[in-house]
């Protein structure tokens, strides 16, 4: 059996080296018996105060042994009798393993005439809850607005079912790479033009770049289909198409000069007056659809063929692609595409209307 200036010995210096409270250490104070380390400990104690707080802690979670653990523990106490206790331990947090944060749903709204549609992008992960990114988005200008923050389940859907019933433009769910795609699309505007997205767009930009997205296959070029193209005027006439025209500030001295042709008193023929008619047209379509022009509404018409094909309108799909083709290939002649044409047809009554005073140009105007 240890002696108590063996058991003393070992503490005092444990005391000053606690990498000294090795197995051999241990062993010593076991072999003591509990009645002599209990009386070592508290002398121990009564000698150190606070000091010997941290070696009796030690002791006190000793799984191995019993006996010596019991008396760390007794002394421990009597030192909290005399107001010296030892700082309660951190309470233990639940551990949350964090997932790496996906895009897990998107959602796409159409192409308006400014070429700006609606972006809902819904983040899942990190520590398990949802956040629900909404963009406006433009093909001219980039990222216009941000808004959004955590959303629950039911929230979300009770938002998708007031926005199916609100939204004028159609609305559909898509693959989130093709959500990601746009937004991408988008920053690349702001990299071309030197300018910057809504500061609160700062938010969510790193959840864009680190967030992970299934690639989804890409759809082969449509081919140039004449008899498709032309039929784009069916596609002007839908209402998802309503707002799509040439910005009428763009055609106002047109519009004059053929609201001029109309009245004169002079006596033309009919065929004079749609031949003085469709010389203005083919004078904007050449002035106002420049071949980068022509390329931002072919993509347009392919991001609308995409919704229609989504809402089951297959027809309507072909054509826009049809018309899309024929539209980014500058050896089409651009005068002769019905789509082309049909665009400053509208604009042109647009803007008459608005020299008219009948419809406020700012209402009308296509600048996003």
């Amino acid at each position: 059996m240890t002696d108590p200036g063996a058991c003393r010995a070992v503490l005092e210096a444990a005391l000053v080296e606690p990498a000294r409270l090795d197995a051999a250490a241990r062993h010593t104070l076991a072999a003591a018996g509990e009645p002599l380390l209990e009386t070592a400990l508290r002398e121990f104690a009564a000698a150190h105060g606070a000091a010997a707080l941290p070696l009796l802690t030690t002791l006190a979670a000793d799984e191995g042994a019993r006996g010596v653990r019991r008396a760390a523990k007794r002394a421990l106490y009597r030192l909290a009798q005399q107001g010296v206790r030892a700082p309660a331990p951190p309470a233990r947090r639940p551990v949350v393993e964090r997932r790496p944060e996906q895009v897990s749903r998107a959602w796409l709204s159409g192409v308006d005439g400014t070429g700006s549609r609606a972006v809902w992008v819904l983040f899942e992960g990190g520590f398990g809850g949802s956040a629900l990114c909404s963009l406006i988005v433009n093909d001219v200008a980039g990222i216009l607005d941000a808004a959004g923050g955590d959303i629950t389940r039911k929230r979300l859907e009770e938002e998708l079912r007031s926005l199916r019933a609100s939204q004028k433009l159609p609305w559909i769910e898509v693959p989130p790479a093709r959500a990601v795609a746009i937004v991408g699309e988008a920053l690349e505007v702001h990299t071309r033009l030197g300018t910057s997205p809504p500061a609160a767009f700062a938010r969510w930009r790193p959840r864009f770049e680190s967030a992970t997205v299934e690639a989804t296959p890409t759809r082969a070029p449509a081919r140039v289909d004449p008899a498709l193209a032309e039929r784009a005027g069916e596609l002007l006439a839908m209402p998802e198409l309503a707002s799509w025209f040439i910005d009428p500030e763009a055609v106002q001295s047109d519009a004059l000069a053929l609201l001029e042709a109309r009245q004169s008193r002079l006596v033309v023929s009919d065929q004079i007056k749609a031949e003085r008619e469709a010389s203005i047209v083919v004078r904007i379509v050449e002035r106002e659809l420049p071949p980068d022009v022509r390329r931002r509404w072919a993509q347009r018409l392919d991001e609308m063929a995409f919704v229609f094909d989504a809402t089951g309108r297959v027809d309507a799909a072909a054509i826009a692609r049809a018309t899309a083709a024929a539209l980014a290939d500058e050896g089409v002649e651009i005068t002769r595409q019905p789509f082309a044409t049909g665009l400053a047809r509208r604009a042109l009554e647009i803007a008459g209307e608005v020299a008219a005073g009948r419809l406020n140009a700012a209402d009308v105007s296509r600048k996003p």
